[in-house]
């Protein structure tokens, strides 16, 4: 999983190359919702910014656009795409596609280890809502779920929904700055009650909900006269 800033991960790149600990840099904050959706940079001032080279911010660049995550304006400037509709709804299909059942497959590799590391998760993202923390919130939540989905062992469908979530990932920032985090979806209280009783359809099922309800927030944000249901 792309790492948060060494402030809220704990997690340092000193022993990666410097194009990867760039592009890691970057790709989280882009994830997290620090380059707004639509916000123009240039990529001297990314450079700036990241304390960085220029070769290894052009390469970190280059990725995330194949990534999908940045798209270039000219005049070497970058920015977050914003989500149209249709981004929303074909996000929303692919999500409710390929998360539920890496929820349900990660119900067969359950055990209390495990178990005890998303509830510690889940308790730091009810801390953060209860805070108003939205970077906590954002990077809990993402944590909980790239948690999860790696518990699955099924590294190709977890790394497609990864790359989903570097693209809906901004908006969700969008989404808290509107509603606040005390208004967000959560499902996760059921999703950990099935997970306990091994009950893969249920899980599946709370993964769904959890996704359909988090896009809704998202369109109603980009889309003001769309109140979710």
């Amino acid at each position: 999983m792309p790492r948060r800033p060494a402030e809220v991960s704990g997690e340092t790149t000193a022993k990666q190359p410097a194009h990867q600990a760039v592009y890691e840099d970057l790709r989280a904050r882009i994830l997290f919702g620090d380059l707004a959706p639509g916000q123009a940079v240039t990529i001297q001032g990314l450079t700036a910014e990241l304390g960085a080279g220029m070769t290894p911010v052009r390469e970190a660049i280059r990725r995330l656009i194949s990534d999908g995550a940045l798209s270039m304006q000219g005049n070497r400037r970058v920015s977050v795409p914003e989500l149209t509709s249709s981004c929303v709804d074909q996000l929303d299909f692919m999500r409710q596609s390929l998360e539920p059942q890496l929820a349900r497959l990660a119900v067969a590799q359950m055990d209390d280890s495990l178990l005890e590391t998303l509830e510690a998760q889940d308790a730091h993202l009810n801390h953060a809502i209860d805070r108003g923390d939205i970077p906590g919130y954002l990077t809990w939540n993402y944590r909980f779920h790239a948690t999860l989905y790696a518990a699955a062992q099924a590294p190709i469908l977890a790394d497609t929904v990864d790359g989903l979530w570097l693209r809906f990932g901004p908006s969700l920032r969008v989404v808290c700055g509107r509603y606040g985090t005390l208004n967000l979806p959560d499902k996760h209280v059921d999703l950990l009650a099935a997970l306990k009783t091994g009950d893969a359809e249920a899980a599946a099922r709370a993964m769904e909900e959890d996704v359909h309800q988090g896009m809704l927030q998202i369109r109603a944000a980009l889309e003001p006269d769309t109140l979710p249901s």
